[in-house]
């Protein structure tokens, strides 16, 4: 019988469950994996929006990561929420500490709702610290023009965003579409491993705007390297999940819908 892996998401929480922690942790476990979380920030938050943002002091932050590599194996990391810079160092600092592996970053900077979730002073610091660690980084079509400057407009565009986030040092860069109308019928997300192009491309959705989307594919992501596949086939996996998730989001709350982490599962088992 194969050994479940334990895979660590690093990220804020959101208190009506749609993103963060939660959908992470969703994530993780739809994919068959022990989930385990270090929190950086408590949000008030929902379909709608954020409200208010509390952060984890670094020392806090630190005793949980200690706490847990301390004690259990950790096949992956998911990094998402990480707002100031003293959180940035302590994570970039305890992760190569503990030689840490498989790591996905989510460069998280605005909500849905357009809430500034990373501090700007702290965006040099997570391109500094944090992306030559991770194996992969996911960032969307906003994230991938504030860490390179770029104004992306097309495929062309996606793809010298994604050779210069890589020149920063991650292992391979996804640089998400979803933002990118020129194509209404089909979303296409850009894969790069330093010298090859991969292209994922899914149909676009006709539906109102998604919570959580991008904390699902990172996790899923994680969870996929944990388990030993291979960054395409974990992406592309992890991308067919997600698209699942957004075409059966739940009709929660008054805004955006979350996504629904476990539609297969309870498919397969006759629950809907």
């Amino acid at each position: 019988m194969q050994t479940m892996k334990n895979i660590l998401t690093i990220a804020g929480s959101d208190s009506s469950g749609g993103a963060g922690i939660q959908a992470d942790l969703k994530t993780f476990a739809a994919h068959g994996v022990f989930g385990m979380s270090v929190i950086t920030a408590v949000t008030a938050q929902n379909t709608q929006g954020v409200f208010a943002v509390q952060d984890i002091t670094a020392d806090v932050i630190a005793k949980q990561i200690e706490a847990i590599f301390d004690d259990i194996p950790v096949a992956a990391v998911k990094i998402g929420m990480v707002s100031r810079m003293e959180t940035i160092q302590i994570i970039a600092a305890k992760l190569r500490q503990y030689q840490a592996v498989n790591i996905v970053l989510d460069p998280v900077m605005v909500s849905t709702s357009g809430y500034h979730l990373l501090n700007p002073a702290a965006q040099a610091i997570l391109a500094g610290e944090l992306l030559p660690l991770a194996a992969v980084v996911t960032p969307n079509i906003p994230e991938a023009e504030v860490l390179t400057g770029l104004t992306i407009n097309n495929l062309t565009d996606m793809e010298e965003a994604a050779r210069r986030i890589y020149a920063m040092g991650p292992g391979n860069v996804l640089v998400k579409g979803g933002h990118l109308a020129v194509d209404p019928e089909n979303s296409i997300d850009v894969l790069f491993d330093g010298v090859n192009f991969h292209y994922l491309s899914a149909q676009r959705i006709a539906a109102k705007k998604t919570h959580g989307t991008g904390c699902t594919l990172s996790a899923a992501i994680a969870a996929n390297l944990g388990k030993g596949l291979n960054v395409p086939a974990a992406v592309t996996q992890a991308k067919e999940y997600v698209t699942v998730a957004i075409e059966n989001a739940l009709t929660i709350g008054k805004g955006a819908r979350p996504t629904h982490h476990f539609y297969t599962l309870y498919k397969q088992a006759g629950m809907i």
